[in-house]
């Protein structure tokens, strides 16, 4: 690599780094330290290939999906985090904060498979059609509707109290406007 391949790509390591590590983050189910070392192992990749990468932002997420598929394919299970006693729970309706939420939806999500976060983190962070999230991990478009129901069915059990989210607070307004009547057409 020469000098100004370098600076190509240092310049884009410090522009894009933090999104790329927000979404390796979210796919290794919250874990600062595994996505960090997930995005260390696709900018690596990405860098042997540099002169040859036309959109290297888009290479560098495609690395970091199938990384993170090849791990769910280990034969070994993945470390879980041992505590003494489970978090306490928010009580229903005490009002809780945007950052307690954040905290929940990270701790649930850290409890879904690996195949469960990735289609989600696809689907809802990155905002793929289903298309392109099979595509990237190698299935069919109707293993990514099921898996994205039954991931946000299980996302809902784990925490009920993401469910107020869903529902509006007030009642939906009328379609129709009191000036104008369909008979008036």
């Amino acid at each position: 690599m020469d000098a100004q391949e370098q600076d190509s790509f240092r310049d884009f390591v410090e522009t894009r780094s933090p999104a790329l590590l927000k979404t390796a983050v979210l796919l290794s189910g919250g874990d600062r330290h595994a996505g960090e070392d997930l995005l260390q192992n696709a900018l690596v990749k990405a860098a042997g290939r540099w002169r040859r990468i036309d959109e290297p932002e888009a290479y560098v997420r495609r690395i970091l999906y199938r990384q993170q598929v090849s791990r769910w394919r280990l034969k070994w299970p993945r470390r879980e985090l041992a505590v003494a006693e489970p978090p306490e729970s928010a009580a229903a309706g005490d009002g809780t904060s945007a950052a307690e939420l954040r905290i929940v939806l990270r701790g649930a999500l850290a409890k879904l498979t690996t195949r469960q976060r990735t289609v989600l983190v696809l689907r809802y962070f990155e905002d793929l059609p289903e298309a392109e999230v099979a595509q990237i991990l190698g299935c069919s478009v109707g293993t990514v509707r099921s898996t994205t129901h039954r991931s946000l069915a299980r996302l809902r059990s784990l925490a009920p109290e993401l469910a107020r989210l869903d529902q509006p607070d007030r009642e939906p307004r009328p379609v129709s406007s009191p000036d104008f009547s369909p008979m008036e057409v």
